[in-house]
């Protein structure tokens, strides 16, 4: 790609908008690594990474609510105190609230005709009429009886003598 005078002047103006490279890259119609490059050779200034910002988010949060939840209440400004853990200008401008907590995924429970210490081994095609496990009762270490133990766990030894 040749840079025209036009072309850096776009890449200056949406590179003082705030825009991702991507983005740029995506409206100039080349790669965002090359955004960055003719960026760097620009000295354009450099522009805050996303990845600090998310992380200054979370711990500002994770402070926030631990004041909240101890009674105390933390100013935005934070006194004064470099070191307090304020919310910079940036990450208030990041913030968003929480996200709302997932409940755990439903744990589906074995039928009931399932013992603990049967053999799980599958007999017939999943979904089709017909299909069962084995229900043998099962080795003490093992999720099979000793039969289906046997064509599931093939020592190595073994493997190598029917090789060779």
């Amino acid at each position: 790609m040749e840079w025209t005078e036009e072309t850096v002047a776009c890449l200056r103006g949406l590179w003082s908008e705030g825009l991702p490279t991507a983005e740029i890259g995506r409206r100039l119609g080349i790669t965002k690594n090359a955004v960055i490059g003719k960026a760097h050779r620009l000295v354009l200034p450099p522009r805050p990474s996303p990845i600090r910002v998310v992380a200054a988010t979370a711990e500002v949060h994770a402070e926030t609510k631990a004041s909240v939840g101890s009674g105390r209440v933390a100013s935005a400004a934070g006194a004064g105190n470099p070191g307090s853990g304020a919310m910079t200008a940036m990450a208030q401008a990041a913030w968003s609230p929480p996200p709302r907590a997932v409940p755990p995924p439903h744990r589906v429970e074995p039928p009931p005709f399932r013992r603990a210490h049967s053999c799980c081994w599958p007999l017939g095609e999943p979904g089709k009429p017909g299909f069962h496990f084995c229900d043998d009762a099962a080795l003490p270490t093992k999720p099979y009886c000793a039969r289906h133990a046997d064509l599931a766990y093939v020592k190595v030894r073994e493997k190598r003598e029917e090789a060779a």
